[in-house]
């Protein structure tokens, strides 16, 4: 699917408020379907499988699943699995071709430990989720949660990894969920206004800047070894999902402009990063939207801040 740059301009100027809702429908929309698939999947597993890339909208998905399987009296438990990821270690991390640790690597996790912890959930047994704490890239002796599943039950595993053979090899029987910001935007002579690779890096400068006190050349520069991982260790296995879910909306280039033109300006002016140079200038095409626009419970709000969820 792709969008239209005239189609978004027109309706954001028309009716934003409109517009909006419409958007936000749709993906909502998207999300009771998938809820109602994945009750139907109940009797074979209380394991939900949710994988995507960065910056794909992964914890409000499962947020906004939460509720819709609790509006069917299906009660769900939401899962990081960023807590099973191991101590970084000099001696066994996995590294790049280049020699540097390479962070994105499905090895960095523990998949021992979720298979065996998966097996136990669904035997109805009690598990005992570590905690990661990434500041210090190493296991917490304190557990993140404990989880024992009821009867009508759900278990939301979300993580880039969550698809990965070494899982979905061990649970087929497990629903698995890919989602991801994948609509371009073109113009009316057909070409990329917008890529949708665009919309998740976009997301993930505005997060970075506003929650983490990241500057935006540093989430610039590790883009591209972020794009490496996913081409090697997320998007191989998205075709085993039971959905796919598209997470881009129309209007978001016009919401994230004025937040994040003025940080793309800040991207280092070499060519190393000639395509990210062209991101800000993009951003400038779309009619700007202020954020008071965009809904609380919206799920942009995951990377503007100000929503109802807490991250």
């Amino acid at each position: 699917m792709a969008f239209d740059l005239e189609v978004i301009n027109r309706a954001v100027t028309d009716d934003p408020a409109g517009f909006i809702a419409e958007c936000d429908k749709n993906y909502n929309d998207r999300i009771a379907k998938t809820a109602e698939k994945i009750i139907e999947n109940l009797s074979r597993s209380p394991i939900v499988l949710l994988s995507g890339p960065s910056g794909s909208g992964k914890t409000t998905t499962a947020m906004k699943l939460r509720d819709e399987l609790s509006r069917r009296g299906v009660n769900s438990h939401s899962i990081s699995m960023d807590n099973y990821f191991k101590t970084v270690r000099p001696e066994t991390v996995p590294r790049t071709a280049e020699g540097e640790p390479d962070l994105e690597s499905p090895l960095c996790m523990d998949m021992e430990l979720l298979n065996e912890h998966f097996s136990q959930l669904s035997r109805g047994e009690r598990i005992y989720v570590p905690k990661y704490e990434f500041a210090r890239q190493m296991r917490s002796i304190k557990f993140s949660m404990s989880l024992k599943l009821e009867k009508n039950e759900i278990a939301i595993f979300e993580g880039i990894h969550a698809l990965n053979d070494s899982i979905t090899g061990e649970h087929p029987e497990a629903f698995k969920l890919y989602v991801s910001a994948r609509s371009n935007v073109v113009d009316d002579a057909g070409e990329y206004a917008f890529k949708g690779t665009w919309l998740r890096l976009t997301r993930r400068v505005v997060r970075d800047s506003i929650f983490r006190g990241c500057d935006p050349t540093d989430t610039m520069r590790m883009w591209e070894n972020v794009r490496h991982g996913e081409i090697r260790n997320i998007s191989p296995f998205k075709n085993k999902a039971d959905v796919q879910l598209d997470t881009a909306f129309g209007y978001e280039p016009c919401i994230m402009a004025p937040i994040a033109g003025p940080l793309f300006a800040k991207a280092p002016r070499d060519i190393h990063y000639q395509e990210l140079l062209q991101v800000g200038p993009a951003l400038n095409n779309f009619v700007p939207l202020e954020l008071k626009w965009l809904p609380e419970d919206a799920m942009l709000r995951e990377f503007t801040g100000g929503g109802i969820y807490e991250y």
